[in-house]
């Protein structure tokens, strides 16, 4: 799906994210807006009824690189703050069974560096997700934006998904789908925070 403003809206994302009206630095350093970032999950079970979760926030920081135009995120999700409909199902995505919180309570998207008008158009954004202590690759696609300052008027949307038995989480395949569906909405704060030796 295109959005027909994006040509319009790339300039207002550039000026926000790289700061123009401040003096010029190499890089700076974004935080995430923790309050208002969400990040949810859901996972098929008998193939039909959705079991669904949010997290209780989104953490972290986007480190924008002014020479080259281009940004990292890097997302960090507290596994232990979930909510559910169910206390019960939340005790089992907590358990060794699921996201193991006791021992990995940190969930992290680190993204590869990605090109500043992605924020306005959408797009792929391929990274690394570390689940239950394990690393592997993962695809976001960031939804085209629906306001001219995207993470500030509206928050930045991406959808993906992982394997679980990709990340030891093999239990219950008569009954659970492997893929488990994410999606991430995100904020920043503001103002820009320099970047150290920035």
């Amino acid at each position: 799906m295109a959005l027909s403003g994006a040509p319009a809206l790339l300039p207002v994302a550039l000026v926000l994210l790289i700061g123009a009206a401040r003096p010029l630095a190499a890089s700076d350093t974004i935080l995430l807006d923790g309050r208002n970032s969400h990040a949810e999950f859901s996972v098929k079970v008998l193939w039909m009824f959705d079991v669904a979760g949010q997290f209780g926030g989104v953490h972290g920081h986007v480190l924008v690189d002014r020479a080259r135009n281009e940004a990292i995120v890097d997302a960090r999700i507290d596994a232990n703050d979930v909510h559910m409909r169910r206390a019960g199902a939340e005790d089992w995505v907590k358990s060794a069974e699921f996201f193991d919180v006791a021992r990995h309570p940190e969930i992290r998207f680190l993204s590869a560096p990605f090109p500043l008008a992605r924020l306005a158009e959408g797009g792929d954004l391929p990274g690394s997700l570390s689940v239950r202590g394990i690393r592997g690759p993962v695809v976001f696609n960031v939804r085209p934006s629906r306001c001219a300052r995207a993470g500030f008027d509206c928050a930045v949307e991406a959808t993906g998904s992982l394997r679980r038995g990709m990340f030891g989480m093999r239990s219950r395949k008569g009954t659970l789908a492997d893929k488990v569906e994410l999606s991430l909405d995100i904020r920043v704060e503001s103002p820009v925070v320099p970047a150290a030796g920035g």
